[in-house]
This record gives structure tokens, C-alpha cells and sequence, in this order.
């Protein structure tokens, strides 16, 4: 449970956290917004020739928003080209509704229909086509427009229109049964209904007339229009300022008047409707069936999200879509006549909004988020345009990898090494590292939010093997040489150096928080310089005035582990696991996280050690901690959640004495202290090139043992602490991504794959890790894979992409590969292209070099690389020794490496046993998608109110902790739309909280819109969906809803399936979930089957005394019951009890439970073997009407539910009060609000677990 709801992803990590010694006071009060700011109130909307209708606003929306709901809404969606009139003034669309002096409760705004213009009709037309396309799934399928598929309503409908158990048998298909050979890939992807809807019209494209002469422009024609209806009538229509109408044109004829009878209607879809009978009636029911779906579902995406398998699609007519591509081949931006965003200016000035109260950090959050996600948007499409050659570089003499781009105001780089820059640093692997770091620097600076100090927009994407890096242009950074503009740093790897004291005054804050120690180094000159960074670390006054700090990618200090510098001393730990390592470049950096575990286990020694000196040294020792509150060390990163923080608060108690170097003198582990706890790191230390002044010496020695140290301490405290914490499932990754995510919560590197799986090959417990080693094998074999399919794609020519694609995929999972079966280049009828196409090939070995690559040339590749990247011998040499050896599912690895490379493949069932025929063909590869990696801003005030409410719940106070959600459910949506994590985690949080105090009816409606966003955001087949669709089944279940519920569940079942396999320990909740629900519906055969295979996994992943496993055989005792099989009911229960009297003794209740329930059985069974002799006789349902499955659910679950009388409510209702009038009269500083860390896992106030 815990890891399906830790949502942060890598560019998440570094919520900005307060200082440590407030972390450990109380928690603060909730702030104090006045209630007028977000009290939403009712307007009337009236449009024309319409009734006024009741709408509800927010005083913080603006009036565009009102009218992007207008559009969307059923009765006022044909109109876009409006205004909104108060009292007759027409209100501004950037106004917000608190700014309208007269708009009050009851208000009437009414709808006014304005002139168009040639953008107003483009984006007439372009919500036209959004509401053609409303029910098709094909934007999702093509990544654009952020659309992305979701298949709930799929899913559970089937249910709703049937008539429960009638209408569905409880059977699900083989392939979802446990012990199934089968992996299936095309149930991934539901059929539905809703993309094979009636068609409305058949062509509407731009006319060759336009655009409109003259004499026409006189009598106001914008645009003219083809359309062709279901009826197969061609009608050329004009877009004028009025509206729209027939004319008279046909395709070689232009003549503009309007047609004979003359209609103008001010929207297209009137005019369409009035023109074809048929369409009226299809756009209706489209609208209808619009109207049934969740709004979630169709509304953009903030992030767009890609697919890694789509059905074959139609390609269909699209004068928009066709539009886009001309205008953008063309470098115009989009459909708007205007010059292209200035990127920079907006992420700046969006910073520099006031933040001094809630309602502003409100508005400015919002609006830095709509403006990164903008930028991100724009920068990914122009990456994409830069590698497939659309875009003229601005240094067009040099040769291809050295060449730079401006596109819409945004420069991209290519990740080479230009120049022989990184060439002592790893020359090409050192340059193709670089970016994704000072990306990693650029979220760091920008959660800490400096005031004064401004950093670049960065996206890094990589498409087609190529990595851009798309950055904001710095104003005056075209113009100048680099050497005259840096005023702080060094431009030549620390040979000369300047520095700033209006710099150094604006980085003391993030240095601090960052833990950068401020320091002197030398210039040429052998001058002292001060810094409070990287040399590196770049700082530049732009031409706007702004001091921005750029090439951050010396964030944080190097990673000794795998940095090997002569001259130093070995530490025995770190030389016995044969640190250090060579890596492939000498860009290695610690975590954040493993910083912040590091501090935080250097204080808890540093407390131990101050309570045991003399009193006079506890004195020196409190007064230096009480002196220094800045520098007091944080608490792990904000993404370990509260099970992980326990269990490795827990493990570093228990840690050796020599891991932490405790056998030494105090005075030796304490050498880097000082008088004050005060621990910060140098990132100069082992930088070549980078010198000190001699009376830095002794300081710097001890930056260097304070950096061997943390080595150490990431190898033997933080990798056996994630070992710890899957054997304790506080940690259960399911892929690669949970993975990923979890190794960082715990600081550790993903280069140190090979290391942790080794760990887990070492320790006694590997059988109960064996879920943890296969993914992390898997995600170690698809990441060397990835390595090497950048290098072979950088080799192919366009032409043949998707036959190469589809050749590296034969090698890597199939037997047999033959480059020649697969390609079928067009032929063409002229002689002359193919001797050209030959000659080219024969003289340019290069452009076929792909074909060549074998399964065995390539695993023996992902040996060596795995050998020379993570240090780790492959226990497999082919794809067959990893399915057969290894365990490992080839559609998982399949899955792995789509999403790591972007390619998108073909829905259909791939048979990878065959040995004669090759299992992926050119079309079977539809399209390559660029892999994204930009910030995530967050809204501080908000993480802060879910923060104080998933406090206020493990507390107890069920509901004061709802209300808080709620709040910070508001404000999340206010910042980013619906479709969020944040927003996806309130739900979550909110839906349980419901649960827990009966309300079925409102868990189901959070819990239906987690899932929605989930499968929107994150993936259809996400593990964070899977953990999503499992409480939906549960809350349905609960609601009554049975058929819904097993639908859900084994929708959860076939994607654990797809991900991770069946043999994973959340597959044994899962299973024991479907078995209960299915003996509610008396179907206990089919019961058993889930529960055999719960029991199984359960024993071997919690071991063979877990009060888990005693749970399940209970629960099939139970079942075994119900069949009126005895035997088999006491066996299970003999094990239950025997489990209980070892683990909690003869006396608990427990084992006295499970002894009464032994005798039982025992005196039922002769009584009940004689009526079920009788029923065997006569025929009868063996059935025996079943125990309460929902008792057994929550329990599986992990769920306490609190019975609650009216009377208990009336007392939570109230004792609300009197905390909400405490906390008005306790206000927090507004300062003190900002930046609060979130935790996302409340799951230890409303579980029990074992």
C-alpha cells in the first residue's frame, strides 16, 4: 500500500522543507485564510434566447475560466466567440470575480455574442473539432492536445447497464487466473463503445479560395470552409464577423455571395445543423453520451502523457491537425498571428508575484505552474522539431552535433561533448549526464525559492537517442561573450574565479538549506575568492537587471564511491565492498535525501553523545544547538513516508559499530563539527583544478573525511535500510519506476542497482526479497538495453526507423532476428532511386549498420554494460535464461524498455516463443515519443494543509482532518486544474476517511476520481493506479455494488499481472480480496482458487510465522467451511492456531478465538456431515450462506473501521469546533507557512497492520 501512494517522482523530490529544530516542535496551527477569499457564491448565466440558469463561482477564478466552463457545458457549448456583461459592461477575461465591484450572490452575467476575427474563428473551429473528437481516443493514443486514456467508465459499465449477478458471471477470463502461463497485452486496452460513435460529418477542411481577396475582407469574410456532409453534399461556407453562412463557390469556381436560401448563424454547428438533418441528430447524441462521461476524462493534462501501446488507427481528415503541422514547419506560433511567448520573461515575472499572504503564494503558485507547464509543452515540441530537422540551427557551418537551436524563444543544445569540454570528465557518457544534473541543481535552487535569485527554464527530453536540453534565453546572453557576463564563478573549471558580494548575499539562503558550506578557493593569481557554491555554479546580471545562477549541475558534493582520487586514504568498509568503483564519468553526485539521512544520523550520534558527557559539556553543548537553529540538520527527504522514516530510524540504532565508525574517539567522529552541529559539504573539494588557500588546510581535510564518510554511510547504513524496509513491506516497489522511487527516498543512486541487488543475493532472508531482486534486475537489464539502443538509434536514418526499431526489439526478446524479414522498404517503380538507394548504402556502411546486430550480439553488449556501469555480473546471456533462470516476464521487460525509450508499439499479442518467424514487424512499431524531464512546482500552502490534516488523522480527529483535505484538495485544484498527483492523493485520503466512518456513497465518489486521475496522470497500467482501483473495489463493495467490485478487482489483477507478475507479496492482498468477495457471491470453488494462491505468496514473502499467513488460513478455513468441507477447515485452522500460540501465547485472545473456533468445527462437523449427506443425496447447493466478508476485507486490507452512534458524532462535531476556535485564536506566522514538508502515507493512522 505504502509504495502505490508515494506519488512523488524524481522531479518531485525536493519539496522545499523547513529548518530542523521546527520540524521536532509541535505541529503549527492550521492558517488562517479569511473565509471571503475562497467562498464560492451563485451567479446567473444567461444566454441568449435561454432561460438564466444557476451557476456557482469561486471569488478566486477569472472570467476566462467561467467561459472555458460555458464552452464545456451541454447548452452553451456551440458558442466561443462571447463576452460576459454585468449590468451592461463587459468584464475583462483576466479580472478575477473578487476584483468585479458589483458582481455579488444572484448577480445576473449575461452571455453576449461579439464579432470574430480570423484567431476567434480558428479557435471556434478548433473547439469544434475538440467536441467532434470528445468520445475518440485517438489525441490520447498520438500524445497531443493532452489527451491521454482512461478505461474505469469501460471497466464498470458493462455492470451498470446489466442487471447485476444475472448479467455477469463471477468467472473471470483464463488469463486472470492464478497460476495462468498466459500474458496478455491486449486487454490492457478495453474496447468501448464511446470511440465508435455515429459519424457527423465527413470533411471540414481550409478552402483553397482563401485567403479572401480584398474587395471580400471589405464585406468582412475571414475564412472560407469545404465541407462535405454524412449525406455526401458539398457546401463551401464563409466565416465572416457575423457569423457563418453558405456560398456560392464550388472547387473551381469562386463566387462568395451567399447562397439561396440565405442562413447566417453566429456558431458553425448551427449552421450544420440547419444544412444536414443527419448531422443534427449525430451531434446531439454525441453530445449525450459527452454529457455521461466524467469531465475528468476528457479535460487536458497538464504534463502530456504518452502511451506505450496503442490499437491500429484511422487516420483521418483533420484541416486543424494539417493547419498545425504547415504553420509549425513554418515556425509560426501555433494558430496565433503574434510573436512567439518570450519564455523567460514569463517564468521570471511569474516568480517576482507578491507572496506575503496566502490569497497571493495562491496566485502565484497557479501562475508559475501554468507557466512551466506551458513552457514544458512548447520546449518538448520544439526538442522534437530540432531532432527530426525541421528547425535551422543558428550555427549552421558547424558540423551536426555541435550545432545550437532557437525555437519560439527557447535555445536547445544537444548532449555531445562540444569542444572537448567534458574531456577529462568522461568525455560523451560525461556530456549526456550533464543535463539531467543541472536539471537536478535547478529544482534544487527553485525549491528553495531565494527571492532576488533566478534561474533559466530547463526541460531536457530525449527523442530518437538524442538528448536536448531546451532552456529560456537569458536576456543579453546572445550578445555578449560568456567571459564578460559571469560576475560570479568561473568559466574555465576553476582556474579563474570571481565572485560578488550581492551574489554571495542571495545564495546564503539555499546554501544553507542545500548544506553547501561557504568557503575560500584560489584564482590564477593565487588571490582568495569566496563562495558559497560549485566553481562551477555560473552567476550573470541579464540585460533585464535579474541575477540569475545557471550550469548547476555541481549542485551537491561527489559521490566518493564511485570517484577514485589518488593519494587518499581507503576506508576498510568502503575497500572491503570494493569502493571505489569506475564509473563511465566523473559527474557523480550524492542525493538530497541521503544528505538529509546523513545529517539526521550524524545529530541523533551527536544528542547520544552530548547526554552522556559531564554536565558542563551538555551546558556547551545546548547552548551551541540553541545558537545555531539554521544549520540544524532536516529530517529525511520529504518523500519518505512515515513507515520508511520509522523503519530506518529503527535500522540506524541497530547498526554495527564499525558502519558508523563508532570505535574510534569521539573526538575523530566528531572532527567536522565544530563548538555547533553544523554539517555542510564543500563541493569544491575534489574538483581538479580547484585550489585552496593554506589556512584552509585543516577545514578541508575534514570536508574530505566528512565526505568519505557519507560514502560510507550510503553503502553500509542506507542500502541494507532499503533492504530492510522491503523485507518490512514498508517498501514494495512493483517496477521500475516504484523502484526508482524508493532507492532515492532512501538517498541511494540508481547506478548503485548492481550493489543492492547483490546486498539482497547476500542476505539469509533472499527468498522474501525475491520480488525486490527480479525488478531490480529487470530494471537493470532494460536500462543497459536503453544505453545501447541511443547509440544504435543515433545511427539510422529516418527511412528506417521503425524497421530498425523493430530489429533491436527481435534481438533483445526473441530467439530469432532477421533484419532482411523485416525490411520492406516501399518499392518504387524508378530503376534510378534504387541504384541511388544501393549506392548510398554501399558507400555509407552507417545507414544499414543496425541490420547487422544479432539476440547474441546484443546481450553480450548488456553484459558488458551492466558490468561496466552498474559492476555487476548478469546471471543471464539471452532473453531465455532471463524468462527461464531468472524469472523474468518478457512483456514486462517489453513494457520496461517502451517507457524508458519511448517507443509506442501496436496492440496485439505478441507470440515470442516462435523460433522460425520474427515477433515484432515494422508496423508493429507506431510511433517513438520523447522521454520528459522538467520541475514539478508545487503549491506550498497547500502541501501544508494536508499536511496539518493527515496530522490531525493520525491524531484522531477524523473529522477537523476531512475539513483540512478539503481545504487543501480546493487550493490544489485552484493551482493546477483537477488532474494532479496532489489532487490525486486528497482524493485517495479522503476516500478512506469516508470509509472508516461508513459513508460508502462519498469514499466512492473520491475514490472513482483518484482512479480517473491516476489513469489520466500517471498511466492506465501505473502501480499507482493498480493500488487505486483496488480501494475502488473495496469502497464498491462495501456500497453493495459486488459485480462492480470483482470487475475492478481483477482489472487490479491483470495489471499487476502486466507489471510485475504474479508472483509478487501485494498479489497475496489482492488474491485474498477476490476470494473473499467471490465466496460473498457463493462462489467458493472459484474462492478457493484466489485464496490457495494468497496463502502461498503469503507465506513465502512474510515467512512462516507472520500473523498474516495465520489470517489467510483462516480465511480458507472459513471458506472450507462453507463447502462443508471439515478436514480441510480444521487443517487450516490447526496452522492459524499453532502460529498465534508461538507468536502472541496460549492467553491472547486470539489463540483463545482460534481454539473456540477449533472446537467448533470439530462438534459442527458430525451434525453438519449429516445434512450434508442429505444435500449431496437430493441435490441440493452445497453452499453454506457466508461469515461477514467485510470484517475479513477490512482486516486483509488493514482497515479499523470506527463504529460511530449518533451520539459520537454529535461529540467529533463538536470538539471540531473548539479546535477550529483554537486554532483562529493560534495563528502561525504567514512567514512559518511557507515551504512545509508533505507526507503522503497516513496509512499508519487508519491501518493495522500485522
Amino acid at each position: 500500500m505504502s509504495s502505490g501512494h508515494v506519488l512523488d517522482t524524481p522531479a518531485d523530490n525536493l519539496t522545499e522543507q523547513v529548518e530542523g529544530d521546527r520540524k521536532r516542535q509541535e505541529l503549527p496551527a492550521v492558517p488562517d485564510m479569511d473565509p471571503s477569499e475562497d467562498t464560492g457564491f451563485t451567479v446567473k448565466i444567461q444566454a441568449p434566447a435561454t432561460e438564466p440558469t444557476d451557476f456557482q463561482v469561486s471569488p478566486l477564478a477569472m472570467v476566462q475560466e467561467i467561459k472555458q466552463v460555458l464552452m464545456d457545458r451541454e447548452e452553451t457549448c456551440r458558442r466561443t466567440c462571447f463576452s460576459l456583461q454585468l449590468n451592461g459592461v463587459t468584464l475583462d477575461n483576466f479580472t478575477h470575480l473578487r476584483s468585479i465591484p458589483d458582481l455579488q450572490e444572484g448577480s445576473i452575467l449575461r452571455v453576449v455574442e461579439e464579432p470574430y476575427t480570423v484567431r476567434e474563428v480558428r479557435i471556434h473551429l478548433r473547439h469544434i473539432r475538440e467536441l467532434l473528437k470528445s468520445l475518440d481516443l485517438t489525441d490520447g493514443y498520438n500524445g497531443v492536445e493532452g489527451s491521454s486514456p482512461s478505461f474505469l467508465s469501460c471497466v464498470t459499465e458493462e455492470c451498470l447497464e446489466g442487471d447485476g449477478l444475472k448479467q455477469m458471471s463471477c468467472s473471470p477470463p483464463d488469463h486472470i487466473l492464478p497460476g495462468s502461463k498466459d500474458h496478455l497485452l491486449v486487454p490492457l486496452l478495453p474496447h468501448t463503445n464511446f470511440g465508435k460513435s455515429s459519424e457527423s460529418l465527413k470533411v471540414l477542411t481550409m478552402s483553397s479560395w482563401n485567403p479572401p481577396p480584398g474587395n471580400r475582407k471589405m464585406h468582412g469574410d475571414l475564412l472560407y470552409l469545404n465541407v462535405v456532409t454524412t449525406e455526401d453534399r458539398h457546401f463551401s461556407i464563409t466565416a465572416s464577423t457575423r457569423g457563418f453562412y453558405v456560398n456560392q463557390s464550388t472547387t473551381y469556381s469562386f463566387n462568395p455571395k451567399p447562397a439561396t436560401p440565405s442562413v447566417l448563424s453566429h456558431a458553425l454547428l448551427d449552421l450544420l445543423g440547419h444544412i444536414s438533418p443527419v448531422f443534427k441528430k449525430n451531434f446531439s447524441a454525441l453530445l449525450k453520451r459527452r454529457g455521461s462521461t466524467h469531465p475528468f476524462e476528457r479535460i487536458a493534462t497538464p504534463f502530456q502523457l504518452f502511451s506505450w501501446t496503442a490499437p491500429a488507427l484511422d487516420h483521418t481528415m483533420d484541416c486543424l491537425r494539417a493547419e498545425d503541422v504547415s504553420s509549425f514547419s513554418l515556425g509560426y506560433e501555433e494558430h496565433v498571428p503574434a510573436l512567439a511567448r518570450d519564455w523567460n520573461e514569463e517564468l521570471q515575472t511569474t516568480r517576482e508575484l507578491p507572496r506575503k499572504t496566502v490569497t497571493d503564494r495562491l496566485m502565484r503558485d497557479r501562475a508559475v505552474f501554468k507557466a512551466n507547464s506551458d513552457f514544458v509543452s512548447t520546449a518538448t515540441r520544439g526538442a522534437m522539431a530540432v531532432v527530426d530537422g525541421n528547425v535551422m540551427p543558428i550555427n549552421p557551418s558547424e558540423e551536426p552535433r555541435q550545432q545550437m537551436f532557437i525555437w519560439s524563444n527557447i535555445f536547445f543544445s544537444l548532449g555531445f561533448d562540444v569542444r572537448d569540454k567534458y574531456r577529462d570528465l568522461g568525455g560523451e557518457a560525461a556530456a549526456h549526464a550533464a543535463p539531467v544534473l543541472d536539471l537536478n541543481g535547478v529544482r534544487a535552487y527553485w525549491a528553495v525559492d531565494q527571492e532576488g535569485l533566478f534561474l533559466i527554464g530547463t526541460v531536457v527530453i530525449d527523442y530518437r537517442g538524442y538528448r536536448v536540453t531546451a532552456q529560456t534565453i537569458l536576456p543579453g546572453i546572445l550578445e555578449r561573450d560568456q567571459e564578460q557576463s559571469v560576475v560570479y564563478g568561473s568559466i574555465d573549471f576553476g582556474k579563474t574565479v570571481v565572485s560578488d558580494d550581492r551574489y554571495l548575499e542571495l545564495l546564503d539562503k539555499p546554501s544553507k538549506k542545500l548544506r553547501v558550506q561557504r568557503h575560500l578557493v584560489l584564482n590564477k593569481d593565487d588571490t582568495a575568492v569566496e563562495l558559497c557554491s560549485s566553481v562551477e555554479h555560473k552567476g550573470i546580471v541579464g540585460n533585464d537587471g535579474r541575477r540569475y545562477i545557471l550550469d548547476l549541475l555541481f549542485t551537491f558534493p561527489p559521490d566518493l564511491n564511485f570517484l577514485p582520487v589518488e593519494g587518499e586514504d581507503l576506508n576498510p568498509v568502503r575497500q572491503q565492498l570494493g569502493f571505489p568503483k569506475l564509473h563511465p564519468h566523473r559527474l557523480v553526485c550524492l542525493r538530497q535525501e541521503l544528505i538529509d539521512a546523513f545529517v539526521e544520523q550524524r545529530y541523533q550520534i551527536f544528542m547520544e553523545t552530548v547526554s552522556k558527557s559531564t554536565e558542563h559539556d551538555k551546558a556547551i553543548g545546548t547552548s551551541a544547538i540553541k545558537s545555531d537553529p539554521i544549520t540544524t540538520p532536516q529530517l529525511p527527504s520529504t518523500t519518505v513516508t512515515l513507515q520508511d522514516q520509522d523503519a530506518e530510524h529503527h535500522s540506524l540504532k541497530n547498526v554495527p559499530v564499525n558502519n558508523i565508525q563508532q570505535g574510534s574517539s569521539i573526538k575523530r567522529v566528531f572532527s567536522s563539527l565544530g563548538d555547533t552541529f553544523d554539517i555542510h559539504f564543500n563541493p569544491n573539494v575534489f574538483c581538479a583544478g580547484v585550489g585552496f588557500p593554506k589556512e584552509s588546510t585543516e577545514d578541508i581535510q575534514k570536508q574530505k573525511q566528512q565526505l568519505k564518510d557519507a560514502a560510507v554511510f550510503l553503502i553500509s547504513n542506507q542500502i541494507p535500510a532499503f533492504t530492510k524496509s522491503c523485507l518490512g513491506h514498508t517498501s514494495m516497489p512493483t517496477d521500475g519506476v516504484t523502484l526508482t522511487e524508493a532507492l532515492h527516498q532512501h538517498g541511494i543512486n540508481i547506478r548503485y542497482l548492481g550493489t543492492v541487488l547483490e546486498n539482497i543475493e547476500k542476505i539469509p532472508q533472499k527468498e522474501r526479497l525475491d520480488h525486490v531482486y527480479r525488478i531490480a534486475l529487470c530494471e537493470l537489464i532494460t536500462r543497459c538495453a536503453k544505453h545501447l539502443f541511443k547509440t544504435y538509434l543515433l545511427a539510422v536514418e529516418p527511412s528506417a526507423l521503425s524497421a530498425s526499431v523493430s530489429h533491436f526489439l527481435n534481438c533483445f526478446l526473441s530467439a530469432f532476428a532477421d533484419a532482411a524479414v523485416i525490411q520492406q522498404n516501399d518499392k518504387f517503380a524508378s530503376r534510378r532511386r534504387s541504384r541511388r538507394r544501393r549506392s548510398r548504402a554501399s558507400m555509407d556502411g552507417t545507414v544499414t549498420a543496425w541490420s547487422i546486430l544479432t539476440p547474441t550480439d546484443l546481450w553480450r553488449a548488456i553484459k558488458a554494460e551492466a558490468q561496466e556501469y552498474y559492476h555487476y555480473s548478469l546471471p543471464c546471456g539471452s532473453v531465455e535464461e532471463a524468462v527461464d533462470k531468472c524469472r523474468l516476464q518478457r512483456i514486462t521487460l517489453l513494457r520496461e524498455i517502451a517507457i524508458k525509450t519511448g517507443i509506442q508499439i501496436l496492440l496485439r499479442e505478441y507470440h515470442f516463443d516462435s523460433e522460425h518467424k520474427t515477433v515484432f514487424t515494422e508496423e508493429d512499431i507506431l510511433n517513438i515519443f520523447p522521454v520528459v524531464k522538467h520541475i514539478s512546482p508545487r503549491s506550498s500552502d497547500a502541501l501544508y494543509l494536508l499536511h496539518c490534516g493527515q496530522s490531525r488523522v493520525q491524531q484522531g480527529c477524523l473529522q477537523e482532518g476531512c475539513e483540512l483535505i478539503s481545504q487543501a484538495l480546493g487550493l490544489f485544484t485552484n493551482v493546477y486544474g483537477a488532474l494532479h498527483q496532489d489532487v490525486c492523493i486528497c482524493l485517495w485520503l479522503l476516500g478512506r476517511i469516508h470509509y472508516i466512518l461508513g459513508d460508502y456513497a462519498e469514499a466512492l465518489s473520491h475514490q472513482q476520481r483518484a482512479v480517473l486521475i491516476s489513469e489520466r496522470v500517471l498511466g492506465i497500467e501505473h502501480p499507482n493506479t493498480i493500488q487505486e482501483y483496488k480501494h475502488l473495489g473495496l469502497y464498491c463493495f462495501a456500497g453493495g455494488q459486488s459485480v462492480t467490485a470483482l470487475r475492478l478487482l481483477y482489472r487490479a489483477r491483470y495489471l499487476m499481472l502486466l507489471v510485475c507478475g504474479e508472483d509478487h507479496p501485494e498479489m497475496a492482498l489482492l488474491d485474498s480480496k477476490i476470494g473473499l468477495v467471490l465466496h460473498s457471491m457463493m462462489a467458493c470453488d472459484l474462492s478457493l482458487k484466489f485464496l490457495e494462491n494468497a496463502l502461498a505468496l503469503t507465506s513465502k514473502y512474510q515467512g512462516p510465522s507472520s500473523l498474516k499467513l495465520a489470517q489467510s488460513h483462516h480465511l480458507l478455513a472459513k471458506v472450507h467451511e462453507s463447502k462443508g468441507d471439515f478436514r480441510a477447515a480444521l487443517t487450516h485452522e490447526k496452522e492459524r492456531y499453532g502460529i498465534y500460540r508461538k507468536q502472541v501465547g496460549e492467553a491472547h485472545e486470539k489463540t483463545q478465538e482460534s481454539s473456540e473456533y477449533l472446537k467448533h468445527l470439530t462438534h459442527q462437523a458430525v451434525i453438519l456431515q449429516k445434512t450434508m449427506n442429505w444435500i449431496y443425496k437430493t441435490g441440493s447447493d452445497t453452499n453454506i450462506p457466508p461469515f461477514n466478508v467485510s470484517t475479513q476485507l477490512n482486516l486483509v486490507t488493514g482497515i479499523v473501521l470506527i463504529p460511530l452512534s449518533n451520539r459520537d458524532l454529535e461529540k467529533l462535531r463538536t470538539d471540531a469546533q473548539k479546535t477550529s476556535r483554537l486554532t483562529r485564536n493560534n495563528v502561525q506566522p504567514v512567514e512559518d507557512l511557507q515551504g512545509l514538508f508533505e507526507e503522503h502515507d497516513t496509512s499508519q493512522a487508519i491501518t493495522q497492520q500485522d
